[in-house]
C-alpha cells in the first residue's frame, strides 16, 4: 500500500464545546495515540481526508501526517471514521501510530472476483458474507483490497477465508472456514415475483342486488298509493 500524504493542525482545546465549534468552523477533530507517546489531539478539513483516503470508509489506509512545526511526518493508520447517523458527515477520526518494521491489524475490504456459475447458469444469487476481512501484516504491505474469486461456486456453495488470495507477507486473523461468500437459490425472487402478480377481483356472491322498486324515489311510490286507493273507492 502506497503511503498517503494528509495535511493535519494541532488542536489544543478539548471537550464537546471545543469540538462543536470546531466542527462549525468546517473541520474535523482527529486524535493520534500510539507508538509510545501522548495522545496528540489534531483537527483536519474534510475534503483534505476525502481526497487522502478516496472512499476507504473502512479504514485501514497508511498516511503520513504533517503537522505544522515537525520536521518530518508522522505515519499512522486510519483506525476509525465516526459518521453523524442522520446526514452521514464525517465527524471524528482516529490515527495508530505505526512503526514500518512492526506487524499491525487492520480491516482490508473484500472485493469479488469473477461471475459464479450458480448466477450465471442457475439464476442463483451470490450472497456476500463478509465486506472486510482483518489481516496483520507490516505497515508497508496493508493491501488495498483481498480477492475472493467466485466463478466456481454453484448454488448452495460456500467460499471460506482458506479461499481469499492473500499477498505475500499478508495473513488473516480469521479463523479459516469462516464464510465469505455464497450462492443462493432463486427462491426469494420467486416469491416476489408471486407477490407482486395481479390477481383477479373475486366475485361477490352475498351482497343482495337491489329490486327495480327500490330504486323509485319514495314520493312517486306515496303518490302511486293515493291513486290506487280512490279508483278502488
Amino acid at each position: 500500500m502506497n503511503i498517503r500524504e494528509l495535511s493535519v493542525q494541532s488542536r489544543e482545546v478539548v471537550g464537546k464545546g471545543a469540538v462543536g465549534r470546531l466542527r462549525r468552523q468546517g473541520l474535523v477533530p482527529a486524535i493520534l495515540y500510539g507508538g509510545g507517546s501522548a495522545p496528540v489531539t489534531l483537527a483536519v478539513t474534510p475534503a483534505d481526508v476525502q481526497r487522502t483516503l478516496q472512499g476507504h470508509g473502512a479504514g485501514g489506509v497508511l498516511v503520513n501526517l504533517r503537522l505544522p512545526g515537525d520536521a518530518e511526518p508522522r505515519t499512522a493508520v486510519v483506525r476509525e471514521l465516526q459518521f453523524d447517523p442522520v446526514r452521514d458527515t464525517l465527524i471524528h477520526i482516529d490515527f495508530q501510530a505505526v512503526r514500518m518494521d512492526e506487524e499491525i491489524t487492520v480491516e482490508v475490504p473484500v472485493h469479488v472476483v469473477g461471475e459464479a456459475a450458480g448466477v450465471k447458469d442457475q439464476s442463483g444469487v451470490l450472497a456476500l458474507l463478509m465486506r472486510t476481512v482483518e489481516v496483520s501484516c507490516l505497515p508497508s504491505l496493508i493491501p488495498e483490497r483481498i480477492d475472493v474469486d467466485v466463478s466456481s461456486l454453484r448454488i448452495h456453495d460456500v467460499a471460506t477465508i482458506a479461499n481469499l488470495q492473500l499477498p505475500e507477507g499478508v495473513r488473516v486473523t480469521m479463523p479459516a472456514s469462516q464464510p465469505v461468500a455464497t450462492v443462493a437459490p432463486p427462491m426469494a425472487e420467486e416469491v416476489v415475483a408471486a407477490a407482486a402478480a395481479p390477481t383477479a377481483e373475486p366475485e361477490v356472491v352475498t351482497e343482495r342486488k337491489p329490486k327495480e322498486e327500490d330504486e323509485t324515489p319514495k314520493g312517486k311510490e306515496e303518490g302511486k298509493g293515493r291513486e290506487e286507493g280512490k279508483a278502488k273507492k
